[in-house]
């Protein structure tokens, strides 16, 4: 009899488990961002144009700028937003810990990064390769480059890039934790190369041509690196946000929403006006489309965000391609690749329907 009792009791406390309210259940990220107050955003802070600090220690870059996006779609603020630098050793820790929300630091995403390092990559913001940059007439091409010393980052896909290329070919990785020391080291001639992204890359080789040394990238590009937010495992609510977000930016720039334009279009009425007059266009620039892309229906597509987010987030930020223009164009680094779909390149974004 107390066997029967105790099975019983151990049945029921299952199904109480399994038919549990809501009480128990999860709090997104979201929420907690939310009462918080500010976005904890991990950045680079040593590369021009993606994720640097200024000299007045402000923080500027397409990789930042996407930081305030975030903060503007979920708390209307794009300076809501506790920036915070990691080396490439440390990004996976931070965001594993939660000190970080989301890292949006030219992170790029692989097979065993997303399935051992508790990550979820999302929508690729850049789309990069790796290259090489030698001093100005010294090296032709990387098969030239037998029995040298090659700076490089440690703990990146970089360095793996490296020893794959360098197969064969009989070199020295010289390694370090941070761009700087790397950079000093270059341009003392501790080593013959810089492999990093090509662009990264064009973001440092003004600052060393400053320093007194001709340098070139030579053309070729020896990996693919789709570099985009990275948030953790395990919250499907706060990964869709941050996804969304990203494709709202080029969504926008698809159909020519600016950050000049948007205040413009508050109704079904001055969304046609917008596409008859051409300012509005695109393969689907329809007004239906537009008005319930930019919230103006007030349809709820239950993404955890205002139906009018992306009001926020290219009000305040900008499209794609304006970020794209304000950060990375100045490094002299043509759209390419992260072009939009219909141009040749592969920015795409999901129907927002």
């Amino acid at each position: 009899m107390i066997k029967r009792l105790v099975g019983l009791v151990l049945v029921l406390a299952l199904v109480a488990a399994a038919c549990g309210g809501g009480d128990d259940e999860e709090t997104s990220l979201l929420d907690t961002i939310r009462e918080r107050g500010e976005l904890n955003c991990g950045v680079n802070d040593a590369v021009p144009g993606f994720g640097y600090v200024e000299a007045d220690g402000t923080f500027s870059g397409f990789d930042v700028q996407y930081c305030r996006a975030v903060a503007a779609a979920v708390l209307g603020d794009a300076t809501a937003v506790k920036f915070v630098p990691l080396t490439a050793a440390q990004r996976f820790t931070s965001l594993q810990s939660g000190e970080i929300d989301v890292l949006i630091r030219n992170t790029t995403a692989t097979a065993s990064r997303d399935g051992t390092e508790g990550a979820t990559f999302l929508t690729t913001t850049f789309y990069d390769g790796q290259g090489m940059m030698v001093r100005t007439g010294e090296f032709e091409s990387i098969d030239d480059m037998a029995n040298t010393t090659v700076c490089v980052l440690t703990g990146t896909t970089t360095e793996l890039n490296l020893a794959s290329r360098f197969a064969g070919i009989p070199y020295t990785a010289l390694t370090f934790e941070s761009n700087d020391p790397l950079r000093e080291a270059f341009v003392s001639g501790q080593c013959d190369g810089w492999t990093s992204d090509k662009s990264q890359l064009a973001a440092v080789k003004g600052g060393v041509e400053e320093s007194g040394v001709a340098v070139t990238i030579l053309d070729e590009t020896f990996s693919k690196e789709p570099l985009g937010p990275v948030v953790a495992d395990g919250d499907s609510t706060w990964a869709q946000v941050v996804n969304w977000v990203v494709m709202a930016t080029i969504q926008a720039e698809e159909w020519g929403i600016t950050s000049g334009n948007i205040g413009g279009l508050t109704d079904e009425a001055s969304v046609q006006a917008a596409i008859d007059s051409g300012m509005l266009s695109g393969p689907t620039a329809t007004a239906p489309n537009i008005v319930k892309f930019l919230g103006i229906d007030q349809t709820d597509p239950g993404l955890g965000l205002d139906p009018d987010f992306v009001v926020d987030v290219i009000g305040q930020v900008g499209n794609y391609g304006e970020l794209y223009e304000a950060n990375v164009a100045p490094l002299g680094l043509e759209r390419g690749q992260n072009d939009l779909w219909f141009k040749g390149g592969l920015l795409y974004s999901w129907p927002y329907r």
